[in-house]
Parts: structure tokens; C-alpha cells; sequence
């Protein structure tokens, strides 16, 4: 017999609704205070919302991100992000970078003597390097980048709220929109907490917290509408219990191989990426907590229709309930 490896029993009977004072109080909880935290300590935007100066480089030695970082390391300027830009077109020798530059003071663009400081800095590491292009974003890009982020997670949980609704019922869209909402609002808290760094990869990041988070919640939603069907006396909470106890094998499985994933991008990505990968690590464990302890509760509070429907009636929370997407 083939060795498989289990995170949880093959059954278990765990009530998920024994502690619910504190397993979902404590999310309300921890929702109202990052919007405390959002709200009295800001987030620490980074070059992508606060603006500040691009230079774009080339040098026929190769590039080193920590040298360049290290030259521009004792200059008063703010946030800098170095990228290597990759082109097949591009010659043997011919190795660009784009450096982003803020000003340690948040003003449109980094001054021009501090900008002349940090070509001179370059220079020095690499007497070759040549500046090809130099781009300024203002304060007003940055302010339409902030609200198009806004309206891209606000469209997308409209979005998961429209495909579960179709697939389920309202109750079920409400309860797994609100569920995703709770993972990204004590992100941000997060974030504002600890004033790490906020830029459009982290909100890359909360998109794909928002996917990964409704596909662990629609596995136990799923598994609820079958035993909703075969456990038709069942009381709804019992049903709900028996739901999650049955996909938590499942649960536990995705997640815990997504974080070793995600903790070794942590680890071992370097700083480029570090902050994307604490998003999406923080992310799956709220996803994974929300999909067993929130989705389910709330869908409980606003309660479901039971009642068996007259035959030859159209169902209409369930008119989509059968289409294979």
C-alpha cells in the first residue's frame, strides 16, 4: 500500500463554531483596528504612489543590483528600486537598469543636485555607465495609480460576488465577498502597522490574495450546497460543520504547500520581492482562516431558504446552479 501523507485525519468532527465569540470576534476585531492603523498611520507608499525621478541606464559590464544599491546607499535620498531590463534585441554587451529614486523629502522629483550626486555615484562604481533616459512621475500619476488600484480590488470583488452568486446563492456571494474583504483590510492593517513598504506590487499581491482566498472559500461552499441537499433535516450549522470538516483535508494541504512556496520567495527572494511575497504569505493564512471561520459564519447570520421549492417551479437562486465553470 502506497505511504500518503495526511495533514489531518481521513474524518474529523471538530465543532468550528464552538468558540465563534472568538474566532470571529477576533476578526472583527482585527478588521476594525488596521482600519485604525490604515487610518492614523497611513500606509508607506513607495515610489509608484509618492512619485519621484526613473533613470534608465546602460553598461557593458553586467549588472549588479547590490553594487548599485550600495553606491547610491550614502546619498539623503528616499526609496530606490533597481531592475535589470531583459531584451532579446538587446546586444552581448549591452546591459540596461532601471532605477526609480524618490526624494527623502516626498517632493515631485528627487532635486536636481541630488540627482547629479547620484549620477556621479554611479559613475564612480562604473565609469562606463551611460544615462539614456530620464523621467520624472508627479504627484498626480501617482494619485491616478492609487485610485486605479482602489477601483481594480473593488472590481474584482464585484466580480467573485456576481460568479458566486450565479453558482451558489446571494447569501453565499455576501458571505465570501465580506470573507475576502476581511483578508485584504488586515493586510493593509498590516502593512500600516509595521510601515512596510506599500507599491503596485503589493497590490498585485492583494489581487492574488482575492483569488487565492475564494477558490479555498468555493471548495467548502461547494461541499456545503451537496450536503445541503443530502442532509435536508440536518440542522444548518451541523451541515456547515460537517462541511468543513469534510474539505479540511484539502485546506490544509493547499495551504501549507502554498506557504512553503511563498516562505521560501520570503527567504530567499531578495528584497525586490520580499514585500510581495509577506503579502501573499499573510494572505493565505487570513484565506485559509476565513474560508473555515468568517465565509461560513456569516453565511449562518444571514441564514439560507430551506424550504423545498414546488416541482416545476424555476429555482432563482439556483437558476445557474448547474452551469460547469
Amino acid at each position: 500500500m502506497a505511504w500518503r501523507l495526511r495533514l489531518a485525519p481521513e474524518k474529523t468532527n471538530f465543532d468550528f463554531f464552538k468558540h465563534q465569540w472568538l474566532t470571529f470576534g477576533g476578526s472583527v476585531v482585527l478588521m476594525l483596528l488596521a482600519f485604525v492603523f490604515w487610518g492614523t498611520m497611513g500606509l508607506n507608499y513607495g515610489i509608484d504612489f509618492k512619485g519621484g525621478t526613473t533613470l534608465r541606464t546602460e553598461s557593458a559590464q553586467v549588472i549588479d543590483v547590490g553594487a548599485y544599491r550600495e553606491a547610491l546607499g550614502g546619498l539623503a535620498v528616499g526609496d530606490v528600486v533597481i531592475t535589470e531590463v531583459f531584451d532579446p534585441s538587446f546586444r552581448a554587451d549591452q546591459h540596461v537598469a532601471m532605477i526609480r529614486i524618490s526624494s527623502a523629502e516626498a517632493e515631485e522629483a528627487v532635486p536636481p543636485e541630488l540627482l547629479e550626486q547620484a549620477k556621479a555615484a554611479l559613475t564612480a562604481m562604473d565609469p562606463g555607465i551611460k544615462f539614456v533616459s530620464e523621467e520624472t512621475v508627479g504627484p498626480k500619476v501617482s494619485g491616478e495609480l492609487v485610485k486605479t488600484s482602489i477601483i481594480a480590488v473593488t472590481l474584482t470583488s464585484v466580480g467573485v460576488m456576481l460568479y458566486i452568486w450565479l453558482r451558489f446563492e446571494w447569501q453565499f456571494a455576501v458571505g465570501g465577498v465580506l470573507a475576502l474583504l476581511h483578508d485584504v483590510f488586515i493586510t493593509i492593517g498590516i502593512f500600516a502597522l509595521f510601515q512596510i513598504k506599500f507599491d503596485l506590487t503589493i497590490v498585485a499581491a492583494l489581487l492574488t490574495i482575492l483569488g487565492y482566498s475564494i477558490n479555498d472559500t468555493v471548495v467548502v461552499f461547494d461541499r456545503l450546497r451537496e450536503n445541503l441537499v443530502k442532509y435536508k433535516t440536518m440542522p444548518l450549522k451541523d451541515v456547515m460543520n460537517l462541511s468543513v470538516n469534510e474539505t479540511l483535508s484539502r485546506t490544509l494541504m493547499t495551504s501549507i504547500t502554498t506557504l512553503i512556496a511563498v516562505g521560501s520567495m520570503m527567504v530567499f527572494g531578495g528584497d525586490v520581492i520580499r514585500g510581495f511575497s509577506f503579502a501573499i504569505f499573510i494572505g493565505v493564512l487570513l484565506g485559509t482562516y476565513s474560508s473555515v471561520y468568517v465565509a461560513k459564519n456569516l453565511v449562518l447570520f444571514i441564514g439560507l431558504d430551506r424550504s423545498e421549492k414546488p416541482k416545476g417551479s424555476k429555482p432563482t437562486d439556483h437558476e445557474f446552479a448547474n452551469i460547469d465553470a
